[in-house]
């Protein structure tokens, strides 16, 4: 799993946002809901935007992926959002 960019919520309170999104996501019986948080820049090193912290792979096939395939990417957006350490 690759490191999220250095720039990509560095702020706790981004992070704590992108994290009740995904429990949301995780957790409802509804449609999965977009990650998209209309910040989109890409950073060329890690291959993952700095906003949603999804590959530019998963970010174009959104719109194609089943639910259970949209809930995968949520789940390795919480893993991309870990801090390292």
């Amino acid at each position: 799993m690759r490191a999220m960019p250095p720039n990509a919520l560095t702020d706790a309170s981004a992070r704590q946002i992108l994290h009740a999104q995904a429990r949301r996501a995780l957790f409802s019986s509804g449609p999965v809901p977009s990650p998209c948080v209309s910040v989109c820049q890409m950073d060329p090193t890690h291959g993952i935007c700095a906003g949603c912290l999804r590959t530019l792979v998963e970010i174009a096939d959104w719109g194609k992926m089943d639910s259970q395939a949209r809930l995968a990417v949520w789940q390795r957006i919480v893993v991309r959002s870990q801090p390292e350490g």
